[in-house]
C-alpha cells in the first residue's frame, strides 16, 4: 500500500516578503518602547507633583482612551488606502505627540501632558490597527497566528528599552523628596526641583521623536507588499453586523479588553508594588519591572516555538490559569516571595496579546481591517481597569488588594481560551458565510 506523502508545511513568510516583515516588526518593538515608558510615568508623576494613585492612573486613560477613540478612524482611513499610509500616519502622530512634550514641560502642566500622551498614543493606535492585521495577511493564513506571536515578539524588547530610558533619564532624576516635604517647601523651591525633573522626561520623549521621524522616512521610501486582501463594498455597519453574529471574535474582543487592563495594571503598579514591599526608590524598584519585561521578551519567543506542537488557545487557557494562582501569591504573600510572583506574571502574559489577536481575527476574511480595529479599540480595557486598580489602591489603603483586579482580568482571558479550544469547526465555516 502506497503512503501519501505528507502535505508540505506552510511557511512562516515568504523570501520576498522577509525584509519588509523584518521592518514591520521594528514597529513592534517601537510602541514597546512608547507602552513602557508610559508605564514608568505613573511612578515619576506621582512623586514630581505629588498625586494619589487614582490621579496618575489618568495618564493610563489618557493613552488608551485615545487607543479606543482613533482605531475605528484608522480602520476606515486603511479600507479607503493601504496598510503602509495607516503606518505613515501613525509614526507621524507618534512622533507628533513625543514632540508635544517639550511645550508641556515648559508650561510644567499635567494637562498638557496628558494631551501629549493622547496625539502620541492617537499615532500608536493608527499603527497598531495597520500594523497587526498587516502581518496576519502577508503569508499563509495556517501560520498567521505564529506570525504574529513572532512579530509580537520583538514588541517586548522595545519595552525593555523603554523602561531602561525611563530608568536612566526619567527615574534616576527624580529628587528624593516625598510629598510630605515637597508640602513644605517654598513655592519657588518646589517649581525648581519639578523642572529639574520633568527635564528628564522632556529630553527622553523628544529624543524618541527624531528617532520616530528618521523611521518614518525609512518606511516611506521602501517597497512594501500589497495585502491580498478584498474590502467589502457595502460598509462599516454592515461589517459590523457580521462582526457582532461572530461568536468567536466577539469573545476575543472581550479577552482582549480585560487582558490589557490586566497587563497594564500589573506593570502600571509594578515599581510602587516593589517600592512598598523591599523598600526601595524609583530608581532601584524599576530594575525589577525591567527583569518583568526582560522575562515577557524571552517567554514570548519560547511560546511562538510552543506553538509548532501545542495549539494556541491551549497554551492561553494554561498560562491565563497559571497568572491566577501567582495573582493570589501578590495579594497574599508580601517580600521577595510576593515580588517574585509580580515578576512571574510577565511570563503567563507574554503570548496573550498577539494569541488573543491572531485568534479571534480567525477567519474574518475581507473583515480582517474592521476586526482589528475592533481588537484594538478594546485596549481601552488599559485605561478603564488600570483606573479601577488605582481607586482600589486608595480606598483600600492596600496595593496589595488592587491585584484582585487583574486576576479577576486573567480569568476571563482563560475563559476565552477554553471556549476557543472546544471550538467547533463547522462555526468557523459558518462564520466564513457570514
Amino acid at each position: 500500500m502506497n503512503q501519501q506523502p505528507a502535505p508540505p508545511r506552510a511557511e512562516l513568510i515568504s523570501r520576498k516578503n522577509f525584509w519588509p516583515f523584518l521592518l514591520l516588526t521594528t514597529l513592534f518593538m517601537l510602541w514597546g518602547v512608547a507602552h513602557n515608558m508610559t508605564d514608568t510615568l505613573l511612578a515619576a508623576f506621582k512623586r514630581i507633583m505629588s498625586m494619589t494613585d487614582f490621579q496618575t492612573s489618568w495618564i493610563q486613560l489618557a493613552f488608551y482612551g485615545s487607543y479606543f477613540c482613533l482605531a475605528l478612524p484608522a480602520a476606515i482611513f486603511i479600507r479607503k488606502y493601504t496598510y503602509k499610509s495607516g503606518i505613515l500616519l501613525g509614526l507621524g502622530l507618534f512622533a507628533i505627540g513625543s514632540l508635544l512634550f517639550y511645550p508641556a514641560g515648559m508650561m510644567m502642566s499635567y494637562g498638557f501632558f496628558l494631551l501629549a500622551l493622547y496625539v502620541l498614543a492617537g499615532g500608536l493606535s493608527i499603527l497598531e490597527t495597520a500594523a497587526n492585521p498587516y502581518i496576519l495577511v502577508i503569508g499563509p493564513p495556517e501560520t498567521a497566528t505564529q506570525r504574529l506571536n513572532l512579530a509580537q515578539s520583538f514588541n517586548p524588547i522595545g519595552s525593555v528599552l523603554g523602561v531602561f530610558l525611563s530608568k536612566v533619564f526619567i527615574l534616576s532624576q527624580l529628587n528624593t523628596a516625598e510629598a510630605a516635604d515637597r508640602v513644605n517647601m517654598n513655592p519657588e523651591q518646589l517649581k525648581a526641583i519639578q523642572a529639574e525633573e520633568l527635564a528628564g522626561v522632556v529630553s527622553t520623549y523628544v529624543g524618541v521623536a527624531l528617532f520616530l521621524i528618521f523611521v518614518w522616512f525609512v518606511i516611506k521610501v521602501v517597497r512594501m507588499p500589497v495585502a491580498s486582501e478584498i474590502v467589502e463594498k457595502d460598509g462599516i455597519i454592515a461589517g459590523f453586523r457580521r462582526l457582532s453574529k461572530n461568536k468567536n471574535y466577539v469573545r476575543g474582543v472581550m479577552a482582549q479588553f480585560f487582558y490589557v487592563g490586566a497587563q497594564i495594571g500589573v506593570w502600571s503598579f509594578t515599581i510602587r508594588y516593589v517600592m512598598a514591599e523591599l523598600d526601595m526608590m524609583e530608581s532601584d524598584a524599576s530594575d525589577y519591572y525591567l527583569a518583568s519585561l526582560v522575562l515577557f521578551a524571552l517567554s514570548r519567543f519560547l511560546f511562538t516555538a510552543l506553538m509548532k506542537f501545542f495549539k494556541p488557545s491551549l497554551l492561553l487557557a494554561l498560562s491565563a490559569f497559571v497568572a491566577i494562582l501567582l495573582s493570589f501569591v501578590v495579594i497574599y504573600a508580601s517580600g521577595m516571595l510576593a515580588v517574585i510572583a509580580l515578576v512571574l506574571i510577565s511570563v503567563c502574559m507574554s503570548l496573550m496579546f498577539p494569541t488573543i489577536y491572531g485568534l479571534a481575527a480567525e477567519n474574518l476574511g475581507n473583515d480582517t481591517k474592521l476586526g482589528g480595529s475592533g481588537l484594538i479599540m478594546a485596549i481601552l480595557g488599559g485605561a478603564l481597569i488600570t483606573a479601577a486598580q488605582g481607586q482600589v489602591s486608595d480606598i483600600s489603603g492596600n496595593i496589595h488588594l488592587s491585584y484582585y483586579v487583574p486576576m479577576i482580568c486573567f480569568a476571563v482571558v482563560m475563559y476565552f481560551g477554553i471556549s476557543h479550544y472546544f471550538h467547533k469547526p463547522e462555526s468557523k465555516e459558518k462564520t466564513m458565510a457570514l
